[in-house]
C-alpha cells in the first residue's frame, strides 16, 4: 500500500483484506505454475501437467474472485449514477465522494503490480528457457 493510500480518507474502507490477499497468492502460484509447465514436463511429463492443473485451477479461482469484486465495484457505480454525475460536472455529495476515494484508493494496490511485474519476469524466463530445451538443447 502506498503513502497516498494510507493518507487516503477512505483508508480504512478500502484497505485491501486478508481474503484478497489469499486470492492473490492464489494467482501468483498459478502464474508461476503454468509457466514451469513446459520446463517440468522435460523432467517428467507427469509434473508438467500437474503444474498445468494448478495453474488453470488457479486461474479459474483467481479470476472467479476478480470477477466478483469488479462486478460488485460496477454496480456501486450504477447504483450511484456516479458517472453520470461526473459527466454533468455538477458537485458530488459526501457518499459520491467517500465512493470515489474509495474507487481510486482500491485502483492504486500494488498486488496488481506486482502481479504484472512477475508475469512478465516468469513468461520472459519461461520463453527463454522453453526456446533453450526446446531448440538448443
Amino acid at each position: 500500500m502506498n503513502k497516498t493510500c494510507i493518507n487516503c480518507a477512505e483508508y480504512k474502507r478500502c484497505r485491501e483484506s486478508s481474503l484478497s490477499w489469499v486470492f492473490f497468492i492464489i494467482g501468483m502460484i498459478a502464474t508461476i505454475a503454468l509457466r514451469v509447465v513446459t520446463v517440468l514436463a522435460h523432467f517428467d511429463p507427469v509434473y508438467g501437467q500437474i503444474a498445468w492443473y494448478i495453474g488453470v485451477a488457479g486461474f479459474f479461482i483467481f479470476f472467479i474472485y476478480k470477477y466478483r469484486v469488479d462486478r460488485a465495484r460496477y454496480r456501486l457505480i450504477q447504483r450511484s449514477r456516479l458517472t453520470e454525475k461526473l459527466g454533468q460536472k455538477g458537485d458530488l455529495d459526501a457518499d459520491d465522494r467517500r465512493l470515489v476515494g474509495s474507487i481510486l484508493c482500491a485502483l492504486s494496490s500494488n498486488k496488481d503490480r506486482i502481479n504484472y511485474l512477475l508475469i512478465f519476469v516468469t513468461s520472459a524466463l519461461a520463453l527463454l528457457i522453453a526456446f533453450y530445451y526446446d531448440f538448443l538443447k
